[in-house]
């Protein structure tokens, strides 16, 4: 199948599925494996170019709704009658599933089965080990600095932390994405500041940045030096590759209890 991925988590789903060779076009921002920057680019993920992944005469195009503004490029998909799949997770879960539709779409069911199974299995080993940790440290995520957003309840961040032995400080709130304020935050007081920001690069995401804001040297992360900036790419897609943010981020909670915990051999 000629297939194009217009999600950077779509690429990695096509890449845990052993079908890379397969694609013949991808957006801008899809950098995993390392193999798809030869491919042709079509544009942010947010504006693709649908005259040139027409001109690619895809059999199937992977689209996504997980971030605002997607809806375009799937309007633009459905005008033109070009085939298409539309993921959209939440949850570690949904992400097994988006392995299983896209395995059944590309005809590689079992190898699907079987790659779901073993994320699945890594998920419920470090919730079982979570589940033995008394002391949880809450977690501020900020995955956009101005106007604020970060995880709420609905969301693979939340289940992240859980699994890693802490505690999203917004998991209250029953929303995938919230906005709120600065003043929100300091009146949370979490344990740990996590840097994230969608879409920007690793190296221009500076913890001085939150370091200036009002009240930020009261903070108990701060205090303690616990903010930290972390790869986008391993915590804000929902694809299988969320898991090694996840062990990252519990060997920096709990070093000693998930020492022994390695990720399984997908690729």
């Amino acid at each position: 199948m000629r297939l194009i991925s217009i999600c950077p988590s779509n690429t990695e789903l096509v890449a845990y599925l052993g079908l890379t060779e397969q694609l013949v076009g991808v957006d801008d921002f899809s950098d995993y494996p390392a193999t798809v920057n030869a491919l042709p680019q079509l544009g942010p993920d947010l504006a693709i170019d649908i005259d040139a992944l027409e001109a690619l005469q895809p059999d199937l195009v992977l689209a996504s709704l997980s971030v605002p503004g997607m809806e375009k490029n799937i309007e633009a998909l459905q005008a033109r009658n070009i085939p298409h799949i539309i993921f959209n997770a939440n949850s570690l879960k949904e992400i097994a599933q988006d392995l299983l539709t896209l395995g059944k779409a590309c005809g590689v069911e079992q190898r699907a089965e079987t790659v779901a199974a073993a994320y699945l299995h890594c998920v419920a080993q470090l919730h079982s080990i979570a589940q033995t940790i008394a002391q949880k440290p809450t977690i501020y995520w900020e995955w956009w600095p101005n106007p604020i957003f970060t995880p709420g309840q609905i969301n693979w961040l939340t289940e992240i932390s859980a699994i890693a032995g802490g505690q999203n400080a917004f998991q209250d709130v029953a929303l995938a994405s919230v906005q709120t304020d600065w003043e929100d935050v300091v009146q949370r007081n979490p344990d740990y500041l996590m840097m994230a920001w969608v879409g920007v690069a690793f190296e221009r995401i500076k913890p001085a940045h939150l370091l200036k804001r009002p009240q930020a040297d009261t903070l108990h992360a701060v205090k303690m030096k616990q903010l930290h900036v972390m790869e986008e790419w391993l915590y804000c897609r929902p694809s299988p590759r969320l898991l090694e943010g996840a062990l990252k981020l519990a060997k920096l909670l709990h070093p000693k209890e998930y020492a022994h915990v390695q990720l399984p051999d997908f690729l």
